[in-house]
């Protein structure tokens, strides 16, 4: 027999950017609970509004399982001493089981004869399991801080109210967070700020939505959300714009959500758009509205909790508000634009970037120099890269920058363009932050592209040369994340950077890390290791980028264009049986005094046929893939070499390369030497065969 079964934990107002992640770990760690219990059940729906945290489980199962309970004791053979007596570890397991030392039976194992104890253990109910499987989902519930209210032990996110915990019509016998369970939900704290009995758990997410002005269900209140704003864009013939962080800490405000459209005023268009957006999403919640050309217009959507007899008048208290948020975006901007970016710098270099390494000011000097000669190797402006590398922080003293400091960059960008900047190095300066996180766009413009990179490399090289590189548990100048940013901007983009020469470029700029001559080794080396974690994130198995990494190379576009095409090779039908020639070819002339001893290959001294068609193989296709691997197309190159498989298992299956005759001994590993180093232009192959124990 099964019984749908309901747990709602009513408390105050949850954080509303915590309430998705809440609910959603409340249901999964009541799913865990009943499986570990062994209770089958049906579907399980999570719900979570501002005031609530609830789950129902359909069809749940009664009682447990019976079960039968085995329990092993001691081998038969050293159970019982000489006299047939019980030995004291047998009358201890007896005792443990609760039995007769001549209660027990014996079973064959594995391990020979031994005592067993058998019985049967009858399955919990249900209504016992479930104040503790609810408990323990609340105890490991996402919280960094849990708070106590009043005179209570009890700890939780917010002050608990109410609890409702129905097994079908029944209410269950349990006490949780201080609060007696019972039947009765709460409504909407102003439309039916009451309280509404429950007489089955599956009445909940009905009596709540039609009777108590709540909307439990976070997905289904989210979708009426979206769909509102959505609407009410269209009216104004524009697009609401929904970003989803802001849809789910909205939908985590609200428990009966009316969208409410409003206006402002239409000179606040002058103010940069981004400024205006920030202050409306981050103080006041709203969505913004564009037009088809995703310009912003003069209207705002907002989200209200009740259902008002007079919405006019709540826009109108909206306007209101928003109204000196936006007059003090506009003032900052148009107290900025007074002085131009380039005065502006000269406040940078009372702004310390690390004690260490000196002040911003300093810090844009480097990614200035920097910049200009990394523009150069890309074919890009270096004067432009020079220019936007020096003013790249100058609006982080800014008004606008120091009320919204999501808009560093973005500010920037506006004031140079304002003080006829040119448009490449206005652009650069948004663009030198990209990408700020993984999955992020990439700077459009080369000056921004180059910009990007000096910030980086000089931030990596510094705080490394100061001893600080991250931990395990600590990252304080975000260094992973700048490492796959350098990375991801070179692969990317295509640039033909060399690593080593870029950071030994950066270092140069530290006097004072002059003495540290492996520095950029030391850098190089953690970032290629970021770089093995991204190609496993990519699921290329590590052994394939260990095989390309054995060539130290430091060109991650290089790099990449080599893992790609070994993965690919690694595919291929022959690619085991090569990987593992490879890797014998390795193991023969390691053991020998060392390829460059070796004479160049005879083809007189070849005499076996098999030897000889290797060679011919190998010799063709050298003068096939040369060109292929010149011009970076590895793949290819490496796809024409798989054809050796069948020539290189007949070479060893038929020819003894430790021949007595010296002469043709020195020839034929000068062959194996000739076929690995034709693989050894792309990666070291042998080390994608199975190591064996």
């Amino acid at each position: 027999m099964s019984l749908p079964f309901l747990v709602e934990i009513g408390t105050e107002e949850l954080p509303p950017k915590a309430l998705k992640a809440l609910h959603e770990h409340f249901a999964a760690g009541i799913a865990s609970g009943l499986k570990e219990a062994g209770l089958a059940h049906e579907k399980i729906h999570a719900f979570g509004a501002p005031r609530r945290l609830a789950v129902l489980v359909e069809n749940l199962e009664l009682r447990q399982a019976d079960q039968q309970i085995e329990k092993l004791g001691p081998n038969v053979a050293n159970a019982f001493d000489a006299d047939g007596k019980p030995t004291k570890a047998t009358e201890g397991f007896a005792r443990s089981c609760g039995i007769a030392v001549e209660q027990l039976q014996r079973t064959q194992t594995d391990k020979g004869e031994r005592l067993v104890f058998r019985s049967a253990q009858e399955g919990k109910f249900a209504l016992d399991l479930l104040p503790g499987i609810v408990t323990a989902s609340l105890d490991k519930l996402p919280i960094p801080k849990r708070m106590r209210w009043g005179a209570k032990r009890a700890e939780f996110v917010r002050p608990v109210h109410w609890l409702v915990m129905l097994l079908g019509k029944q209410v269950v016998d349990a006490e949780i967070l201080g609060i007696k369970a019972g039947r009765d939900t709460r409504g909407h704290r102003f439309h039916a700020n009451r309280n509404f009995p429950l007489a089955n758990a599956l009445d909940y997410q009905l009596t709540l939505e039609k009777d108590a002005k709540v909307i439990a269900d976070f997905n289904e209140r989210r979708g009426h959300i979206r769909a509102q704003v959505e609407q009410l864009g269209r009216k104004f013939n524009g697009t609401a714009v929904i970003d989803e962080n802001l849809l789910d800490e909205v939908t985590g405000l609200v428990e009966w959500p009316v969208a409410l459209a409003g206006n402002f005023e239409e000179r606040f268009l002058a103010v940069p758009p981004e400024a205006l957006i920030s202050s409306m999403k981050e103080h006041q919640k709203y969505f913004h509205v564009v037009d088809a050309s995703r310009k912003l217009l003069p209207h705002f959507i907002t989200i209200a909790n009740i259902e008002s007899k007079d919405p006019a008048k709540v826009i109108d208290g909206n306007e209101r508000v928003i109204r000196p948020r936006l007059s003090d975006a506009a003032f900052f901007y148009e107290t900025d634009l007074k002085t131009p970016l380039i005065e502006r710098r000269e406040k940078l270099k009372s702004v310390v970037f690390q004690e260490k390494l000196g002040t911003v000011f300093e810090k844009t000097e480097r990614i200035a120099q920097l910049a200009g000669f990394i523009a150069e190797k890309i074919h890009g402006n270096s004067d432009w890269a020079k220019r936007a590398g020096a003013l790249s922080k100058a609006d982080l003293v800014s008004n606008m920058v120091g009320e919204f400091d999501d808009m560093q960059g973005i500010a920037g960008t506006y004031y140079a363009l304002h003080d006829g900047e040119p448009n490449e190095v206005a652009h650069a300066l948004r663009e030198h932050y990209q990408p700020r996180f993984a999955g992020d766009e990439l700077p459009a413009t080369t000056t921004g592209a180059a910009v990007a990179l000096a910030d980086r490399l000089d931030t990596l090289v510094g705080i490394f040369g100061i001893g600080q590189p991250p931990t395990g548990s600590k990252d304080p100048f975000a260094l992973r994340r700048a490492a796959l940013g350098v990375l991801r901007l070179i692969v990317e983009k295509n640039f033909d950077l060399d690593l080593r020469e870029l950071l030994q470029k950066a270092q140069a700029q530290y006097p004072q890390f002059s003495a540290q001559s492996d520095l950029a080794e030391t850098i190089l080396a953690y970032m290629l290791e970021r770089f093995r974690a991204w190609f496993e994130d990519e699921n290329i198995p590590a052994e394939v980028f260990m095989a390309v990494s054995a060539k130290q190379l430091s060109q991650p576009l290089d790099i990449n264009q080599r893992v790609q095409a070994v993965f690919r090779f690694s595919q291929l039908p022959e690619a085991q049986a090569l990987a593992a020639a490879n890797k014998r070819v390795s193991n023969i002339l390691a053991k020998q005094s060392g390829d460059a001893e070796l004479p160049a290959l005879q083809m007189q001294l070849l005499t076996e046929s098999a030897e000889k068609e290797l060679a011919q193989q190998v010799t063709t296709l050298q003068q096939k893939v040369q060109p292929l691997f010149a011009a970076r197309h590895y793949r290819e190159g490496l796809e024409q070499l798989a054809s050796l498989r069948g020539a290189v298992d007949a070479f060893f299956d038929n020819v003894m390369v430790m021949a007595d005759d010296l002469a043709v001994r020195n020839n034929r590993l000068a062959l194996l030497s000739q076929l690995r180093n034709l693989f050894l232009e792309v990666a070291d192959i042998s080390l994608l065969a199975p190591t064996t124990k």
